[in-house]
């Protein structure tokens, strides 16, 4: 999801956001790092979290889209664009400890969350540990077990080091907005790391309360398998039009979608993100 290796083509294809959405850029601290942030937009609080290798221009249009319907709050996570890193390794429990210390710290009691790859996976982590900041989840390309990723992609895992990414493009990019512009390779090695880091949710997200909706390509990093499993869990997958109310979570599959070209449908987000977040449902012939 985070996966390193196949963010690299969404950071290059994806474009800057929007000029019209007017952001105001300001920085808080948090947890011993000095945390970016850009507010947009009027309305309901939402928070956006970004992938991995990213930071708030990588997301795209989205942020701007977003913004016409909420206050938008997008964070650059630890390590990422603009925001300093900490001696700390980047785990998902740890960016999620950040998102609810951020909230704390810019007064956002609860928000609703659209995070996509890392930073889906943040905000499943932050609706378990802290249910009582979130509202609805909106997570694209998430996972929450490490066995539900592609065969070929848990193959690659083992075989990734810092050298070859340093490289890439991105890597260029990331020094034209670093607090330190030299701190690249230490990013690279922090989340191959992550990729590391044993992931087994299941009772976790069994237990949640949160409403989510998944988003995933029909050629993402997690299988189709594990994403369906993920939507069953939540209490979704059963027949509508039996007189029983629709599950509160909810599933989208985007077709012909790589993992790293569903950041770039923002009117296709948009379309699923902003009637969950306004509980909107497509009406049946029962209904």
């Amino acid at each position: 999801m985070f996966r390193i290796a196949l963010i690299a083509a969404a950071l290059i294809i994806a474009g800057p956001a929007l000029a019209d959405s007017q952001p105001v850029g300001e920085r808080v601290e948090v947890n011993g790092m000095k945390m970016y942030y850009e507010v947009s937009g009027e309305g309901e609080p939402l928070i956006v979290l970004h992938g991995a290798y990213m930071n708030i221009p990588s997301m795209g249009a989205i942020i701007p889209k977003l913004a016409e319907t909420n206050k938008v709050y997008a964070i650059e996570f630890q390590g990422h664009g603009r925001t300093t890193d900490i001696d700390r390794p980047i785990t998902y429990p740890n960016l999620a400890d950040d998102v609810a210390a951020f909230m704390d710290a810019v007064g956002v009691k609860k928000a609703d969350v659209f995070g996509y790859s890392m930073g889906a996976a943040a905000g499943l982590q932050l609706a378990i540990r802290h249910p009582e900041k979130v509202n609805k989840l909106a997570a694209a390309s998430v996972g929450y077990d490490a066995e539900g990723w592609q065969p070929e992609f848990k193959a690659f895992i083992p075989q990734m080091n810092v050298e070859m990414f340093v490289g890439m493009p991105f890597a260029e990019d990331y020094r034209k907005l670093a607090a330190n512009p030299d701190g690249f390779p230490a990013l690279v090695a922090k989340l191959i790391a992550l990729e590391k880091e044993p992931m087994a949710w299941e009772k976790d997200v069994k237990a949640m309360k949160t409403p989510v909706l998944i988003i995933a390509g029909d050629a993402d990093v997690a299988t189709l398998e594990h994403t369906v499993a993920m939507f069953r869990l939540l209490g979704g997958g059963g027949m509508g039009d039996m007189g029983k109310p629709l599950p509160a979570s909810r599933l989208a599959i985007l077709p012909a979608t790589s993992h790293t070209a569903v950041i770039n449908q923002p009117e296709l987000l948009e379309a699923l993100v902003v009637p969950f977040f306004k509980g909107e449902t497509p009406k049946g012939m029962f209904q």
